[in-house]
């Protein structure tokens, strides 16, 4: 992964990820996914399930499976300014892309499931009776790109979303988008990151660094539905010859009121984000 220097032009896309997460024996764990190295989005790095949302996530026909109503899960997501549609369809893309990436499917069949493509997401639901868990995937931040460089010159406003891993179903990576996947403790994810065992961008980083508090799903749901989800837009600057990206809360950020804990910066240096006072930073 390297440090982008071209700045966005084109206004952030609507996208959607999930963080599956299972009590392991050492605590919390969570889901990671390699991208493929020639993808043009984080190539290489390990990521959480998700993409873009599609137009067909927001289809109104889909509203027939969830599991709660059009207006509560407006509700749940926060956003007065999002219309409804829209934001159905972003629960809708987080529960496909989970899907297509790692084969968990937040569903419970109704009726007669034979006969549906198996890896089609939209004909599976046209074709068979589900009932989609949009209940299951709580809203848990809104990362926006920054609109300086940093590791990327696409623009995104992706919702992250935390879910317990269903019981009876294995995540598995796809082959196709992502070429590895691991479960991991936050702590141990950042700690490979540190050691350059694996690449993190600085949304994973931080999501990573905030869940580590966690010692249980449980935990970690309950701080989710105990709060509105938080908006984070780093901001980028040049200081001392180092790219800095600075989060809310930081003396440096257009937003006084800290929206999450850890560092409030991370800087470019030895071709990684790190925080000023080191890998034990991440956890103050």
């Amino acid at each position: 992964m390297e440090l982008n220097s071209e700045v966005p032009t084109l206004p952030p896309r609507d996208a959607a990820t999930v963080i599956m997460l299972r009590d392991g024996a050492h605590g919390l764990e969570v889901f990671l996914v390699k991208r493929h190295g020639l993808s043009d989005v984080l190539g290489g790095a390990y990521v959480f399930p998700g993409g873009k949302l599609d137009a067909a996530d927001c289809d109104a026909g889909h509203h027939r499976h969830f599991d709660r109503s059009p207006a509560l899960l407006h509700s749940a997501l926060g956003e007065s300014e999002t219309d409804e549609a829209t934001a159905c369809g972003l629960f809708v893309a987080a529960l496909r892309e989970t899907f297509e990436e790692s084969g968990v499917l937040f569903a419970t069949a109704i009726g007669d499931t034979t006969g549906a493509p198996l890896q089609d997401f939209h004909a599976r639901l046209a074709s068979q009776r589900l009932q989609l868990h949009t209940s299951a995937v709580q809203p848990w931040t809104r990362w926006i790109t920054p609109r300086m460089p940093s590791v990327t010159n696409k623009r995104f406003d992706t919702r992250f979303f935390i879910a317990a891993m269903p019981h009876g179903q294995l995540a598995a990576h796809d082959n196709v988008e992502a070429t590895e996947s691991a479960w991991l403790p936050p702590r141990t994810a950042l700690q490979h990151y540190w050691e350059r065992k694996i690449e993190l961008a600085p949304p994973q980083i931080m999501s990573l660094a905030q869940l580590s508090r966690h010692a249980t799903v449980a935990s970690a749901l309950a701080e989710a539905s105990s709060r509105p989800p938080p908006v984070i837009m780093p901001e980028a600057f040049n200081e001392n010859g180092e790219r800095v990206i600075c989060y809310p809360g930081d003396s440096q950020h257009s937003v006084a009121l800290r929206a999450m804990p850890g560092p409030s910066r991370l800087f470019w240096r030895n071709k990684r984000f790190e925080p000023e006072g080191g890998f034990e930073a991440l956890f103050d």
